[in-house]
């Protein structure tokens, strides 16, 4: 798996914010090598980011988890 670029995470940052609607949406890339790049609403990280490229074509495949404990009560 390759490392993501800055300039790849800005891009990121900016259509996943286009895309969900939220301006306070960040794309972070992690201090250190190997590190995963994290998702972030209003300062709380929400998931992170994984890149892959096949065959000269790219990807990213986003993971987000929600607690339970941040559902609303039924």
């Amino acid at each position: 798996m390759a490392d993501i670029t800055l300039s790849e995470v800005k891009r990121l940052q900016i259509t996943l914010q286009r895309l969900l609607g939220s301006p306070k949406l960040t794309v972070n890339k992690p201090a250190r090598k190997g590190m995963s790049v994290e998702i972030a609403v209003a300062g709380e990280v929400v998931g992170t980011v994984h890149r892959d490229e096949d065959e000269g074509e790219v990807s990213y495949a986003i993971h987000m988890t929600v607690l339970e404990e941040d559902l609303p009560a039924e």
